[in-house]
This record gives structure tokens, C-alpha cells and sequence, in this order.
């Protein structure tokens, strides 16, 4: 989506409901930041505002394909525009980095993981926010969380083994029906709180909140194929004295001509 698509949803009633929604879940997750660097990549600004007191540093990477905005809207800019596969950061420089609409609607899936992993320090934790498949808001294209992939529990925690993460807790938010009503966002609080404790993610939930720590003892479990160059043999011309044509650019003889036959 557009990030001018994604600040309007936000700036609405249904918006600012799942945003304070949201930012209470992943507050729970870390209550305590301080001293530490909080990275949000895709379009996180919604959910990092509780992270700005105590933090020693708050930052928002945004994708080329998504387009930029400034945040905070008041104090310095928090937010650089950046290639999602190859992050403008050092090595382990980040403590917590959170993903939101950011999964679901990258080309670079796994190209991603791997620069968040990258980043994060050898004790980092990571939240991803994405859409709940078997959630009525993945349905529902009138938000954020109703365009790109969605993903169910089992695809998220094996995205997560695939590049060298640790699971650590998988679990749901947004459980209220995405309506504008205003007796349905009154009650929202109260529904994600009732539901949360039941644990109903897949009959109920808009989104999956998985928090994971970074592996730093395992090995990639899929492995890149060597590239090796293919010959094939062709007839020497040089060969019984015969010099004539000429040898095709790029392919091995079947023997190479000593000095007298060159």
C-alpha cells in the first residue's frame, strides 16, 4: 500500500482504535526499553511511539515501494527511506526491531529476514505484526491488513526457523471486527482483552503479534546451489592438422593445442 493510503487508515476512527490496540500489545511484550535502539521496518510509526521515553534511540526504516513520511510530527525526523533487503545500518546495532505492514507486501521476503537479522544485536528480539489468514480482516480490503499476504501460525514460525530465528511467543490482536460503528469501537478494548485471555487467534484475531530472538549458533537450513560453469566437448579443428574454422567464443576444447600446434 501507499503510505499515504496507511496514514489516512490511521488518521480514521477504525484507525486510531487498532493503533492504540496494537501499541498496548507490543508495549506488554517490552515494557522496558531503556537504553535501548528500537528499529520499526515497513510502516511501523503507528506502533513506536510508547518506545520514544527511555529509549536511546527510535528509528523507522520505510520501503522505496511504499513511499516515506515524516515522523514524529513534531522534534527531529525519525524515518529514512531504504531498500528493505539492504538496510543503511551497521552490524548488530539494533536492540528491538519491530516489522508491521511490512511482510506481507515485500517482493524480498526472505532478503529482509536476513537483513533484520543482520542488524540486531546477538540479544535482540523482534515483534512482527502481519495479517491473520483465517482472520476476518484479511477479507476486508477497506485496511491495510486486508491487502498483501496473509499468514497463518505455522507459516510465520517456520519463516521464522528458516532464517535463523528463535519463536519465542505467538500471539493475536485486533480481535473487535473491522466496522466503523461507534457501539463496536467502544467495545473493542473490552473484547480484546476478554478474547486475548482465551487465547482465539484464528477464529477471532485480525493479526498475528509474534515476537522472536535472534539464533546466533545455527547454520542457514537451506543452502545455495553452486554455480558451476557447463562445457561442452566439441571436435578439435586442430586436430589430424586440420586448421581451418574457427572455435566457438566461450566453449572448452576437448584438449588444449601445444605451442607447435598454435
Amino acid at each position: 500500500m501507499d503510505v499515504v493510503d496507511l496514514r489516512d487508515f490511521y488518521d480514521g476512527s477504525l484507525g486510531q482504535v487498532s493503533r492504540r490496540l496494537l501499541q498496548r500489545r507490543l508495549r506488554a511484550i517490552w515494557p522496558d526499553t531503556r537504553g535501548m535502539r528500537v528499529l520499526g521496518v515497513g510502516f511501523a510509526t503507528p506502533f513506536l511511539g510508547p518506545f520514544l521515553d527511555g529509549s536511546e534511540r527510535v528509528l523507522a526504516a520505510m520501503p522505496g515501494a511504499q513511499g516515506v513520511m515524516r515522523w514524529p510530527a513534531d522534534g527531529a525526523n525519525r524515518v529514512m527511506l531504504a531498500d528493505e533487503a539492504e538496510l543503511p545500518l551497521p552490524d548488530r546495532s539494533i536492540d528491538r526491531l519491530v516489522i508491521a505492514h511490512g511482510l506481507e507486501h515485500t517482493e524480498h521476503m526472505r532478503a529482509m529476514m536476513r537483513e533484520c537479522w543482520r542488524v540486531l544485536t546477538d540479544g535482540g528480539r523482534m515483534i512482527i505484526v502481519a495479517p491473520n489468514r483465517r482472520g476476518i480482516w484479511a477479507r476486508m480490503e477497506r485496511t491495510p491488513f486486508g491487502t498483501g499476504r496473509p499468514y497463518s501460525e505455522s507459516q510465520i514460525t517456520r519463516l521464522l526457523r528458516d532464517t535463523m530465528f528463535t519463536p519465542l511467543e505467538v500471539g493475536a490482536a485486533l480481535y473487535m471486527p473491522p466496522v466503523r460503528w461507534r457501539v463496536a469501537l467502544a467495545w473493542a478494548r473490552p473484547l480484546e482483552d476478554l478474547l486475548g485471555r482465551w487465547r482465539w487467534p484464528d477464529a477471532f484475531a485480525g493479526v498475528l503479534v509474534v515476537e522472536a530472538a535472534k539464533q546466533i549458533y545455527a547454520a542457514p537450513t537451506h543452502k545455495l546451489a553452486e554455480r558451476r560453469r557447463a562445457y561442452a566437448v566439441v571436435p578439435n579443428p586442430f586436430r589430424n592438422g586440420h586448421r581451418g574454422g574457427a572455435r566457438p567464443a566461450g566453449v572448452r576444447r576437448d584438449r588444449m593445442p601445444n605451442d607447435e600446434e598454435v
